[in-house]
């Protein structure tokens, strides 16, 4: 089980390499990974069974002692990055199937990754865990929502199908993570310690699949999507910094916010589009997916180095996750 367990955190650790090996052989092998594209909701289901089997009320007290601090970080996630996938849309003029993705993945909550960010950038773990559950848990009605105000130009929106999917996808799993750590608290603490490993197999996974099924699509604007990703993701982060600092939080609150701006549940992206609009509109959550485990660890160094006012890093408000 040890040896299990550093395999696991091994995986984690290098997350970004195993997602970008295992898409560029998707790419260049997609008959090998193509099948898997049946079963994307279900890896997605069991990356959130595992947040369930992580989640407390602790991560939620964080709403009752500083509510001003939560509502500004899900404010930022869900006003910020829905805005600028249109935003980015609208000025790189997309095609509407990649415009439908771009603005789907910039709708879609927080990725849990972000939590293991913040921690590296000594940003507020505790705030950044509670933001995270908080967008998780309003996903099924604020994602439909904003899918239909910015999407609805391009393509029928259905807010109730993608209400049901979301609940199949996130809230059913959680919950029902939730109710086995209650019920065999002593199991599913030991399960935690190499859940890492199963949601990187089933996120690289999810990422390989839509990859295999847009390959040529892929090899003809593959470059226009990654850059209209990459400035959705960095933009995210900064904006989401600045959002922080609008409502004058400080350092170690403003790390937690970008980056809790920035990085996204792509792979509740992925899944919807599959089955709700196309594979193709799989194609930005996908990119973003590879994208935001570079792009992440990389800010995390810069985040870790600043500085307060005092010229001392803020370390004092960061707990362990």
């Amino acid at each position: 089980m040890k040896a299990l367990e550093r395999f696991s955190q091994f995986v984690s650790s290098t997350f970004a390499v195993w997602v970008l090996i295992f898409a560029a052989l998707a790419f260049f092998i997609p008959s090998g990974f193509s099948w898997i594209a049946a079963y994307i909701t279900i890896l997605l289901g069991i990356v959130m069974f595992g947040m369930g089997l992580t989640i407390s009320a602790a991560d939620f007290k964080e709403v009752l002692t500083r509510p001003k601090d939560v509502l500004v970080g899900v404010a930022g996630q869900f006003i910020i990055m829905p805005t600028l996938a249109f935003l980015l849309v609208k000025l790189f003029d997309l095609p509407p199937e990649i415009a439908i993705g771009v603005i789907l993945v910039g709708c879609c909550p927080g990725g849990t990754a972000s939590n293991v960010m913040t921690f590296l950038s000594k940003g507020d773990v505790a705030l950044s865990v509670t933001i995270t559950s908080v967008t998780t848990l309003l996903a099924p009605f604020v994602t439909p929502a904003l899918i239909f105000l910015f999407a609805s130009e391009y393509i029928d929106v259905a807010p109730a199908s993608l209400f049901m999917s979301i609940v199949k996808v996130i809230v059913i799993p959680i919950a029902l993570g939730f109710i086995v750590q209650k019920l065999f608290n002593k199991q599913a603490k030991a399960s935690v310690k190499v859940m890492p490993l199963v949601s990187v197999v089933a996120i690289v996974a999810i990422v390989a699949a839509v990859v295999a099924a847009n390959q040529q699509q892929i090899a003809e604007t593959g470059l226009l999507i990654f850059a209209v990703v990459v400035l959705h993701n960095g933009l995210g982060y900064l904006i989401g910094y600045l959002f922080g600092k609008l409502f004058g939080m400080n350092l170690s609150k403003k790390k937690a916010v970008a980056i809790e701006v920035g990085m996204q549940n792509s792979g509740l992206g992925a899944s919807l589009a599959v089955a709700h609009f196309s594979p193709l509109a799989a194609v930005p959550s996908a990119i973003f997916s590879v994208w935001h485990n570079i792009s992440g660890p990389i800010l995390a160094t810069i985040f870790s180095r600043m500085k307060d006012k005092d010229g001392l890093v803020e370390e004092d408000k960061t707990q362990s996750i």
